[in-house]
């Protein structure tokens, strides 16, 4: 088998170890494995008493790369495929029922980032992809080439939080009316050209949001997040904790509001003298605000820009 390697970074990795405490021993999850550094750094701390953790990642690719960092710490470390979506499933098939720790790093790898083939990057000339499961059935391709363009500007607009997302679906379909659209910068190029010249000139890519947005679409990234936070939330044993970092502002309301009613579920009226509802908080929110990366960690890993941590501890 060709060993696969590749540079990671894991952001906000001793805000992550510090919330989780693996040295507290038990069973932990990487509900997104990717390179392996943040299980890396969970591993390494972990007592040598039986303790493991399982490392879940929809790419195989990532799995194999992540398992070849991770082997030195043996059975201590399990790697398992899939969409962290279905973790209850995967690690009921290992018979594991209830954790002490689970991390979710949401959004794209910086492998899938770093390898250009793979059509997430805006600045790489690669076919248009973006799958993070290079089995899936829908690509990049498909939605560029073939989403009505009410949809397209819907897909750019909600999930990019384009302003201008009207401009770019009309100049996508325009373009691809001449010929299939097929590759990143070929995209990237349409995009920059539709919208006006004030936003071309903003610091950021000018593709970035309708990038931002494929990518969500394609990999069903936010259809299901609050579900798969509350199955993650089920699976903690009492003590437990749940960290999730995320990197826009989708995924950020998505888990402050459902961190929010775990500690919060009452559904009574404000103005009722007592609850009767019967729902009691099932978890104590630890971070009142998100936690972000400080200046030396953006200047090491300028990835960690637009990252928010939020956790929660299991009551």
């Amino acid at each position: 088998m060709t060993k696969v390697h590749f540079h990671h970074i894991p952001i906000l990795r001793d805000t992550v170890t510090k919330f989780l405490d693996p040295a507290r021993g038990g069973t932990f999850v990487d509900g997104t494995l990717g390179g392996g550094g943040h299980a890396e750094a969970v591993l390494s701390l972990l007592p040598k008493d039986g303790s493991r953790l399982y490392g879940i990642d929809r790419d195989s690719a990532a799995i194999a790369a992540a398992s070849e960092r991770l082997a030195p710490f043996g059975e201590a470390f399990t790697a398992l495929r899939g969409n962290f979506f279905d973790m209850k499933q995967l690690l009921a098939a290992k018979g594991v029922y209830g954790v002490d720790g689970i991390l979710l790093d949401l959004g794209v790898s910086s492998y899938q980032l770093d390898t250009p083939q793979r059509g997430f990057s805006y600045h790489e000339e690669a076919p248009l992809d973006m799958r993070m499961d290079p089995s899936a059935p829908l690509s990049a391709y498909d939605v560029v080439n073939g989403y009505p363009q009410e949809e397209l500007q819907r897909i750019i607009r909600d999930y990019g939080e384009e302003r201008y997302a009207q401009r770019v679906a009309s100049a996508i379909v325009r373009e691809r009316g001449k010929e299939p659209l097929n590759s990143t910068t070929q995209l990237a190029e349409i995009v920059k050209l539709a919208l006006p010249a004030p936003a071309r000139r903003e610091p950021q890519h000018p593709a970035r949001r309708t990038f931002q947005a494929l990518r969500i679409e394609v990999n069903g990234e936010l259809n299901g997040l609050e579900e798969a936070i509350r199955s993650a939330h089920d699976l903690l044993n009492p003590g437990g904790i749940l960290a999730v970092i995320t990197f826009h502002s989708l995924e950020d309301r998505i888990v402050k509001q459902t961190f929010r009613n775990f500690e919060n579920p009452c559904t009574c009226d404000p103005r009722a003298p007592m609850c009767t509802c019967g729902k009691t908080p099932t978890a104590k929110v630890l971070t009142k605000k998100p936690i972000v990366a400080d200046e030396t960690e953006l200047e090491d890993n300028p990835r960690a820009h637009s990252a928010k941590l939020r956790a929660i501890k299991k009551l």
